[in-house]
Order: C-alpha cells, then sequence, then structure tokens
C-alpha cells in the first residue's frame, strides 16, 4: 500500500492532474460561497466535461470540487449569515456571531484550519481503514435508520438553546414539511393539493436560502429604513492566535473523526455530521452556554464535521459500490463513465486510480488550506461593502441559487432576480 501511495502523490503533483486539482479546489470554493449553488450541483455540472479525460485527472477534479464546495459554503455563513451549502448551516451559528463582533478575519481563519484538520483526518481514515468501515455500514439496516433519524431530530432539539419546546416543534414542523410529494413506496402524492411542483416535495436548499439568506436581507432592510445612516462596519483583521489553535485542536480532531464515521454511512451527508459534531462538542464542553455566541469550539466542530465527510463518503462507495451523499452518487457516475466498477476489485484491478486519488485529495486539502488563508484579506471585504448595495446581491444570488438548485434554469432565475434587484432600487 505504501508503494502505490508513494506513486500517487507521483501522480498528484504531475502537470497533467496538479493543475486540474487547483483548478477543481478553487471552482469548488466560488461554486460553495455562493448560496444554493453546492457542491453537488457543482460536480454535476462538471462531470460531462471529464467524459474525454484521463480516469485519474477526471475524478481528482471532481474530489477537487467536492472539498472546496464543504469549505466555500463557511465563508457566506460566517461572513453574509448565508450558509452556502446546507452543510455550513450549523457554522452560522458561531460563525457570523464572532463576524459580528468584528472578529471575521478570526473566524474565517478558524474555519479554514478546521476544515483542514476534518478533511486531513478523513482522508487518513480513508486510505487506512476503509474496508473496516464499508463493513460498518453495511450492517445499517432499517431499524438503525430510525434510530439515527430519531437521533438527528433530538439534535435538532439540543441546539435550540434554551428553549427545547422551539426545538421541537421546528423538528415537528420540518417532519410535516418532508411529507409533501409522492410517497417513496406507494407513490402516493401526499398533501400536494393538485399542484404539480409540490409532487416532487419541498427541496430543502430553497428553504436554507428562505430561513438564513432572505430574512436576514429582511431584516437589514427594515434597518435601513428605520435608520437614517448606517455606521460603517468595522473588523479587526487579525487570525486566529495560538491560543485559537490550542482551544480548537482537540475539538477539531474529535468532530474530524466523528465526521468520517457519519460519512461512511450512507444516507448521512456533510449537514447531519455538522449538527452532530457540533451537538457533540457542546455536550462535552465545560461552558456549553458559549456555543451560539461566538464559540471557537463550536465554530471549529461544524467544519471539522462536514469536512470529515469528504473522505467518509468515499468508504462505501469505492469499497462497496454504495454512495455516502448525493456528492459520492454523481462521483459514482463518473467512476462508471470511466469505465470503473467500484468494489473490491477497484482496488486490485486500479490500484493507480485509486490511491491516486487517495493522494491527490492529501493535496486537494492543503490547496483548500492554502486559498483559504490567502484569501481571508479579500473574502473580508465583503462586509465593507455598503449595505444598500449588499442587500439586492444577496438577493440575486438567492433568487439564482434556489431556481438553479432545482430547475438548472439559470436563464430564467438570472431574468427572475434582475427584476428583483429593478424592483428593489427603485423602492
Amino acid at each position: 500500500m505504501f508503494e502505490h501511495l508513494v506513486n500517487g502523490l507521483a501522480v498528484a503533483f504531475s502537470f497533467s492532474v496538479l493543475p486540474v486539482l487547483v483548478f477543481g479546489v478553487l471552482g469548488g470554493i466560488i461554486l460553495g460561497a455562493l448560496p444554493g449553488l453546492t457542491a453537488t450541483m457543482g460536480v454535476a455540472i462538471l462531470l460531462p466535461f471529464t467524459f474525454g479525460m484521463e480516469p485519474t485527472a477526471a475524478l481528482v477534479m471532481l474530489i477537487g470540487v467536492y472539498i472546496g464546495g464543504i469549505y466555500g459554503g463557511s465563508i457566506a455563513a460566517i461572513l453574509l449569515k448565508t450558509p452556502g451549502t446546507p452543510a455550513s448551516a450549523a457554522t452560522v451559528l458561531d460563525g457570523h456571531t464572532l463576524a459580528a463582533k468584528g472578529q471575521a478575519a478570526r473566524a474565517l481563519s478558524i474555519s479554514a484550519v478546521a476544515s483542514f484538520t476534518g478533511g486531513l483526518i478523513s482522508t487518513i481514515v480513508l486510505i487506512g481503514i476503509s474496508p473496516l468501515l464499508a463493513d460498518f455500514a453495511l450492517r445499517f439496516n432499517a431499524p438503525e435508520y430510525f434510530a439515527l433519524a430519531v437521533f438527528g431530530l433530538t439534535i435538532i432539539a439540543s441546539v435550540s438553546a434554551q428553549n427545547i419546546l422551539k426545538g421541537l416543534l421546528a423538528g415537528a414542523i420540518g417532519l410535516l414539511i418532508s411529507t409533501v410529494g409522492l410517497d417513496p413506496i406507494s407513490s402516493v402524492p401526499r398533501f400536494t393539493f393538485g399542484v404539480m411542483d409540490l409532487y416532487s416535495g419541498i427541496n430543502v436548499i430553497p428553504v436554507l436560502i428562505g430561513l438564513f439568506a432572505l430574512s436576514e436581507a429582511l431584516n437589514q432592510i427594515e434597518k435601513i429604513t428605520s435608520e437614517k445612516k448606517m455606521a460603517k462596519p468595522k473588523f479587526d483583521r487579525s487570525l486566529m492566535s495560538k491560543q485559537d489553535l490550542k482551544e480548537m485542536m482537540p475539538t477539531a480532531v474529535k468532530s474530524g473523526l466523528l465526521g468520517t464515521s457519519i460519512g461512511s454511512v450512507p444516507g448521512a451527508g456533510a449537514d447531519i455530521s455538522a449538527f452532530v459534531c457540533y451537538n457533540e462538542a457542546k455536550r462535552s464542553s465545560k461552558n456549553p452556554e458559549e456555543f451560539g455566541k461566538g464559540s471557537v469550539r463550536g465554530l471549529a466542530a461544524a467544519e471539522a464535521g462536514n469536512n470529515g465527510v469528504t473522505g467518509g463518503s468515499l468508504v462505501p462507495l469505492l469499497t462497496l459500490g454504495v454512495p455516502g451523499d448525493a456528492v459520492a452518487a454523481v462521483l459514482l457516475g463518473a467512476l462508471i463513465v470511466q469505465g470503473l466498477t467500484p468494489g473490491p476489485l477497484l482496488f486490485a484491478q486500479s490500484p493507480e486510480v485509486v490511491y491516486g486519488v487517495f493522494s491527490s485529495m492529501l493535496v486537494a486539502n492543503l490547496v483548500m488550506l492554502i486559498v483559504g488563508l490567502i484569501g481571508i484579506r479579500f473574502f473580508c471585504r465583503i462586509i465593507e461593502v455598503p449595505k444598500i448595495l449588499m442587500i439586492p446581491i444577496i438577493i440575486f444570488l438567492s433568487v439564482v441559487g434556489a431556481y438553479a438548485s432545482t430547475t438548472l434554469c439559470l436563464m430564467s432565475a438570472l431574468r427572475l432576480a434582475l427584476v428583483s434587484l429593478v424592483l428593489f432600487w427603485a423602492s
């Protein structure tokens, strides 16, 4: 295995793979930072462009988009209180609170380091003990999935600060909304009221955009209209300190391991992992009251947890042919297009491809860290943009992302978003 890994590193740093890898990570970060344009969508859009590529380069680019997209969602979550991806919803709780206190650069640096830690741990686990984790995931049946769903609902309640009743009520409303659409077993329409657009159910991405992005935009519009002059936002440009690193690393390592385990379970994605890790960090903390108020450990737990899924979700994909989440399902199609059959024989028949991907994931996480730290000074400028300009941009991206995530009709979404911009400025 060590010999294959060394050969894989040589492939990852080759002139034919490294530029593709960097392009994938950069593209993923950009897509992840735009509300609604998720890592799944980015991988799906780029999939047709890989049909004529060499198998290792094709898979490396798609996985680079995956890794960059999961991290990129934290940028919008921290700066704009708008999760770029569903996986970054937990990041809003402490990340944006730090940014609101003028510590946006600190929050972004913590996010980058925690994301790198979670991604690195997941890749090491993927390389070392993927068969063991795959065997564990294979044992999951209907009772275990039901227990996991109930566990997820308890997490929703536990992150509801001091009002557990509101958390339980929100979880119940979410369950009711999830029943809209065709029954997965009998295909009988449920609560669609004859509306064809509801047959596919309520998409989670537009819901998240409405809850976080548009609601925040409306709140800011109210503040602009009620205040005569808006103060220019100020923030400290200093990055995380050594004390922050010392405080967050144990939580990041634990969340990375937990996120990898969750990612190896088919069906449990990065959004579930982020909340599970956040809840576990809060439960085990000596100061749980700090969570939701700008906690360094809370931010690190959420980011390490969702990035831990990037390697974990590939465990059942490569060893069993069962995708761990939606992105892994798209990667399954990429493997088949390249003439590769996921499963135990993949390691024996195409070790150069498998270990080339493994090594490239190590490099991709390093590229993500470098880009994240270097780009902080540019990311922070987002909150310096006057709100009278920023709010229409948020609405614009939200409308585009909500429509593109469900129909991919970008031109229709752009036209509708432009109309919303014109109406806002006209008012």
